[in-house]
């Protein structure tokens, strides 16, 4: 794709949001923001610069002490409210909502890799410098995270799964077709040698992170959200086994004891937790598992589903369990259980991730705690404490602008306005705009 490349007022590089690429700079940057936002402290500086190197930060000060290096590049959101990239820890960019129910038999594994490569690009417009793709046919995402590290597309920061594992006949498993086609699902392993056996094949094949199916789900054929599917002495050689080459495990559970019999065998978090219970919220805070609700996407399927497709059983069995989730997500941040942000992308167009913020305020949670969760929490699950979701000497520079305080309206960060990831500007619709005053 064509580079804009024309120098424009104050001597601001800038790039056009309709384009695919970023600018070509030279490695340096300096960005100035209206108003910079420390999730983590949430404390506010106000005209901030932020000097960029190698995609880098390098030094945060104000524009009263600092200024442009030689060879930098100048960037200006003097307009905008900046704060750190945001991060999904749920998502699936190579499915599509389109592709519900039985629709999905026909999307063949390089076709979900071009719709992974479409999805990428709208999720890093939206914000969401960072994401975890959790389940993916065919190793689809790890080829998608390997063109977004090579420079080919333009997504954020991609830590991958590869097929999910479960048992035959569970959640992980495809449940559509007629026994004669004699069908089973990559990720399918039973009993707990063969499991460790396909932990090691996936990341043999890529997998930055296990994902598995503890209970049944809602967007399956033939089983129940409630349901226990791995056993205990599965779950607990899947955590050995990961943990031993350095992967964590997110565990799909939406049933309350395969909540907790995942955090009892080491599962790093818990997707979805629907119907976890209060000795289950006990267990997460005690042993520092992370509960990741996608309570949004609720509100999606039970409005859109039957459009798009989707089981009539599964909607039944939404109807059933959103409202639960989501007071289930109520109690588990009023008793400060460890939550990340995560929104189940792919169930819901991708692009809407940051609809999931609001959510979370509605049912208890703060604006700037909504903010901590998509931010400072997510880096801490993904092993990026002060990496990503921190603007912070030695952090990424991945950066994210709005027309105002999200602390005030948290919505706010569903029309994100500049997106800078690693360094370079991938959207910035303040170009050549008035600076706006930060008095």
């Amino acid at each position: 794709m064509r580079i804009l490349s024309s120098l424009i007022l104050l001597g601001v590089v800038t790039v056009s949001s309709s384009l695919l690429q970023a600018q070509v700079t030279s490695g340096n940057a300096v960005v100035r923001c209206g108003s910079l936002l420390n999730p983590a402290t949430n404390q506010v500086t106000h005209d901030a610069l932020i000097v960029v190197e190698n995609g880098l930060v390098k030094e945060v000060s104000t524009a009263a002490l600092g200024g442009a290096a030689t060879g930098s590049t100048a960037v200006d959101v003097s307009r905008g409210f900046c704060l750190p990239g945001l991060i999904d820890v749920h998502d699936h960019l190579t499915a599509d909502p389109k592709h519900s129910g039985y629709a999905s038999l026909g999307v063949s594994v390089p076709r979900q890799a071009i719709t992974g490569a479409k999805n990428a690009r709208l999720t890093l417009l939206a914000g969401f410098t960072t994401v975890r793709n959790v389940g993916a046919e065919g190793f689809s995402d790890v080829a998608l995270r390997d063109g977004i590290n090579d420079g080919e597309i333009p997504g954020p920061r991609l830590f991958v799964s590869g097929p999910p594992l479960g048992i035959t006949g569970g959640h992980c498993d495809e449940n559509l077709l007629a026994p004669e086609f004699k069908f089973s699902s990559t990720g399918v392993a039973d009993g707990p040698w063969a499991a460790r056996q396909k932990v090691r094949e996936v990341i043999k094949y890529g997998a930055d992170v296990i994902k598995i199916c503890a209970s049944g789900g809602v967007l399956s054929k033939g089983d129940a959200p409630g349901a226990e599917q791995y056993t205990p002495e599965e779950m607990k050689a899947i955590a050995d086994e990961a943990h031993k080459l350095g992967r964590k495990v997110a565990a799909h559970a939406h049933g309350t004891q395969a909540i907790k019999d995942a955090i009892v065998a080491g599962i790093d978090s818990i997707e979805h937790a629907s119907l976890i219970d209060a000795e289950g919220i006990q267990l997460a805070k005690q042993h520092g598992t992370y509960l990741v609700f996608d309570i949004y996407n609720d509100t999606y399927i039970l409005n859109e589903g039957p459009k798009v497709g989707m089981l009539p059983e599964s909607i039944e069995k939404e109807k059933a369990i959103g409202k639960l989730q989501r007071a289930n997500f109520r109690k588990a941040y009023l008793a400060g259980a460890p939550l990340a942000f995560g929104t189940d992308g792919g169930v819901y167009p991708h692009g809407d991730n940051a609809k999931q913020l609001a959510t979370m305020v509605e049912f208890g949670a703060k604006p700037i705690e909504a903010i901590q969760f998509a931010t400072v929490n997510s880096a801490k699950l993904l092993n990026l404490d002060g990496k990503a979701g921190a603007i912070l000497p030695g952090s990424y520079a991945d950066l994210i602008a709005v027309d105002s305080d999200p602390r005030v309206h948290v919505d706010v960060l569903e029309n994100v306005k500049f997106v800078m990831k690693g360094g370079r500007v991938y959207k910035n619709e303040w170009q050549g705009a008035p600076a706006l005053s930060t008095k």
